[in-house]
């Protein structure tokens, strides 16, 4: 009888070990920040063979991937695609909003220090999202014995991605010249770290942002981290989140073509090889699952644009405030309109009310007097956006893209090709956050573990990157979602 018993225990230990929960031994999430999905195939037969077109030829590529919120900006993104959800779920409503008549960043955090440096660039922590993300639900998986780690230039690119139970997060500050990071994660930076910042520091003030260099540090780091934490050697399956800040500054500052924006992207496909071998060489081919996208697009530059006879131009955002700031003086005697950003307006709700007035007035009367300027072609209280004609296809990505307390009053839609820039015949740059294909057309591409060769053109949101990634995991979607696994 006890031999029998004894088989019997053998045998449900043997299944119970064969119905384990497959996982890839590390995931990798890699943001090219400003990627346009057409910079996959306008470079692309100057790309090498094992870097971009190693994703493409070997990968999954979603070639129908749209941002569906406005604004289209850096914070927002990064944590749409780790939390599939949006700005009025999240609350990251933009890099910098306003919050009680104040304006804020999107991360910055004065309970915490900098570690690394003395400068305010480390008081940064995620405290300002409000949902979950896919490092956070992989926690949660494994009773946190998971490593989740991002890196990145830029804070909010390493931050919100990797979330709020991450066990680091490392970006660039500027004022030093090495990568820190805050009392959110740690008390001191390991020691590994500390010597990479002296083999790998810049002079202070150097804007790495803007070089190429930025991308190669990047990846070096990420190396490091992947060699010194051993991620993806431990039982449970981890996560490295890396976003590339560079391509992004650069697009803002040389616009969309020409030799910078080229030669920010070959230098992208070189370093992203080397990456890949590292992967290869540490964790095992077919052992990673890694995705590539990207936080928004990015606008043509308005001057090449009308070279080439198609409508374009620039939309002076300070002078609207301070037009519609005199007609609002005029009309009530306060200038209430603090600010434009994301495409919004924002009014001081304590002048208004010091004033006696009711804030609706106001706000009617402001959207009326926008609504005569030609290069908009919409403007709307955000309250009442659902009862403003409009494509519905742009009503969702605005209501998608309001949080109350946090976003404007008041919203405006330009015309296509007219972004908020000086007006030059110099200028050269671009920027991002409308509605528009431009900037909401972003790659999204799988590759490495249980990842089969193909394409699809099928509609995918950049909200659906989040549940996809958790249905392989076999992990529970972050607890704002609203995304599709595909």
């Amino acid at each position: 009888m006890k031999k029998i018993l004894s088989l019997a225990a053998v045998l449900l230990l043997t299944l119970a070990a064969g119905a384990q929960i497959q996982r890839p031994r590390l995931v990798v999430g890699l943001v090219i920040d400003q990627m346009r999905w057409d910079y996959l195939y306008y470079y692309y037969d100057e790309y090498g063979t094992d870097g971009l077109r190693r994703l493409l030829n070997g990968g999954f590529s979603y070639e129908n991937t749209h941002i569906n919120y406005a604004p289209t900006v850096t914070a927002i993104g990064h944590s749409s695609i780790y939390t599939g959800s949006v700005p009025a779920l999240t609350g990251i409503a933009g890099n910098y909003f306003y919050q009680d008549d104040k304006s804020v960043y999107c991360c910055e955090d004065r309970t915490v220090r900098s570690v690394g440096s003395d400068s305010r660039e480390g008081q940064m922590s995620p405290r300002r999202m409000l949902t979950s993300t896919i490092g956070d639900e992989l926690q949660l998986a494994t009773d946190f014995r998971s490593k989740v780690i991002g890196v990145a230039l830029k804070d909010r690119a390493a931050i919100l991605p990797a979330g709020h139970a991450a066990d680091a997060a490392y970006w660039w500050d500027t004022s030093a010249g090495h990568f820190v990071t805050s009392t959110f994660y740690m008390d001191r930076l390991p020691q590994w770290v500390e010597d990479f910042n002296r083999k790998n520091h810049t002079e202070p003030k150097f804007n790495i942002k803007t070089s190429n260099l930025g991308v190669t540090m990047t990846f070096k780091m990420a190396e490091a981290i992947l060699q010194n934490e051993k991620l993806g050697k431990g039982q449970e399956t981890d996560m490295l989140t890396v976003s590339i800040s560079s391509t992004d500054a650069i697009g803002h500052e040389y616009g969309t073509r020409g030799k910078e924006n080229h030669d920010v992207y070959m230098q992208l496909d070189k370093d992203l090889s080397h990456f890949l071998k590292a992967l290869d060489e540490q964790v095992g081919a077919g052992n990673y699952l890694l995705f590539l996208t990207a936080d928004h697009g990015g606008a043509h530059n308005y001057n090449y644009m009308k070279d080439h006879r198609i409508p374009a131009g620039a939309w002076n955002y300070k002078a609207s405030v301070d037009g519609l700031n005199t007609h609002l003086q005029a009309k009530f005697g306060i200038s209430p309109v603090m600010d434009e950003d994301n495409y919004q307006f924002y009014l001081n709700d304590s002048a208004i009310v010091s004033a006696g007035l009711k804030k609706q007035d106001v706000i009617d009367e402001a959207v009326s007097w926008l609504k005569k300027d030609p290069q908009f072609l919409y403007v709307f209280d955000e309250e009442k956006l659902s009862e403003t004609t409009m494509p519905q296809w742009i009503k969702e990505r605005m209501e998608n893209g309001y949080f109350r307390g946090r976003s404007g009053e008041i919203g405006v839609v330009t015309r296509p090709q007219f972004f908020g820039a000086k007006d030059s015949p110099t200028y050269r740059g671009t920027s991002h956050g409308q509605p528009f294909p431009y900037d909401t057309h972003i790659p999204f591409l799988l590759y490495g573990w249980n990842i089969r060769h193909g394409a699809t053109n099928a509609e995918t949101h950049i909200v659906d990157i989040a549940p996809t990634i958790c249905a392989r995991l076999h992990i529970e979607m972050p607890n704002g979602c609203v995304g599709t696994a595909r």
